[in-house]
């Protein structure tokens, strides 16, 4: 039985939650980048599949 108490209220997007969630943005479009225009090959097929998965053109 649910009572007033259990019920959870939305929590509003403030700065204290806005910049892990955009530093893990940044750190990903980094991190894809970097894989995609990267010259050393181990690197560039690594991350292969996933660059396409999202549609990040690598050829």
């Amino acid at each position: 039985m649910r009572t007033a108490s259990s019920i959870t209220r939305p929590v509003a997007l403030t700065s204290a939650h806005a910049l892990p969630i955009l530093f893990a943005a940044l750190l990903g479009v980094v991190l894809i980048a970097g894989a995609g225009f990267a010259s050393t090959p181990a690197l560039h097929n690594a991350a292969h599949d996933q660059r396409h998965s999202i549609g990040f053109p690598c050829h």
